[in-house]
């Protein structure tokens, strides 16, 4: 299923931006493109998306930005000590007077600030699973609303196949009388001159109009759609995609027996019809998880 997230978040001066295109798919397809600093987590990236998504091509894009101006640091307290002491040494030693201050020691901080943006690996792939996780609800709940709209769309080409095939059982009814006589009277008339077992006639005809009906077909393709609308509304299902694939199957072959099995021309078309509705259910049904 189609669908685009982007979300955003920040925490300590670090920006986590996390961009999720979803396309089409059969099969579940991750290609990603990450900050040099979390490249070493793809797998675990690929491992959170698996738990919401599970058919498509995804493209997940994470960039991270720092803001120097508010970068974290942390002080050496020890170093900081051993400063002062050796300050407050050299202040003996020459024997001058004064305190030594914060600010005379703050004239070696170079020495013991430590933590840079870089070192907080753990923030950082903090920020980014909110940002991540936020990118797929946000996909997550495009690609249900999509769903909605092309099962509501499944719905209604499956209910006119319905229709059709009620028009298909009637009319094969009233045209199996029909076809029995046509072809008792071409039948008398090869053998014009000739003289006819009538009752084998009859039987021969029988068989012959029985392998023209096709209610069982009708039958079992009405139950292929109740199943069918049925896993449509499971929601607590697994992949309903893959689950009705299988009955779409089982309905094309019922509909080509019937469309063997018919030599009029009316009843032909409404084959052509529902052949041509299944097929185009398949194609949306490969877009659904």
């Amino acid at each position: 299923m189609t669908g685009f997230s982007k979300a955003e978040a920040k925490e300590k001066g670090y920006l986590v931006t996390v961009e999720i295109k979803s396309l089409n798919g059969r099969f579940l397809e991750i290609n990603s493109k990450l900050h040099r600093n979390i490249a070493h987590k793809e797998f675990e990236i690929r491992d959170i998306i698996k738990k919401t998504i599970s058919r498509g091509n995804i493209n997940v894009n994470v960039t991270i930005e720092f803001d120097d101006t508010i970068q974290p640091f942390e002080i050496d307290l020890d170093s900081a000590k051993q400063y002062y002491n050796s300050l407050l040494k050299l202040k003996n030693k020459l024997k001058m007077k004064g305190d030594i201050t914060i600010e005379n020691v703050l004239h070696f901080s170079n020495g013991f600030i430590v933590k840079s943006k870089t070192e907080d690996a753990e923030l950082e792939w903090k920020i980014v699973k909110i940002a991540l996780n936020n990118a797929l609800n946000s996909l997550d709940n495009m690609r249900k609303n999509e769903g909605q709209q092309i099962i509501k769309d499944i719905s209604a080409r499956m209910k006119k196949v319905a229709n059709v095939l009620e028009k298909v059982d009637a009319l094969g009814l009233d045209k199996i009388p029909q076809e029995r006589e046509r072809l008792r009277l071409k039948v008398a008339q090869l053998f014009e001159s000739d003289e006819i077992d009538e009752h084998r006639l009859q039987m021969e005809l029988v068989l012959l109009a029985d392998k023209l009906d096709f209610s069982e077909e009708c039958v079992r393709m009405r139950s292929h759609i109740k199943f069918f609308n049925e896993a449509l509304k499971d929601k607590a299902g697994d992949s309903i995609g893959k689950k009705i694939n299988f009955l779409l199957q089982e309905m094309n072959r019922e509909v080509n027996t019937i469309g063997s099995k018919c030599s009029d021309a009316e009843i032909a078309q409404h084959v052509v019809y529902m052949k041509e509705e299944l097929e185009r259910i398949r194609e949306q049904i490969q877009n659904i998880e």
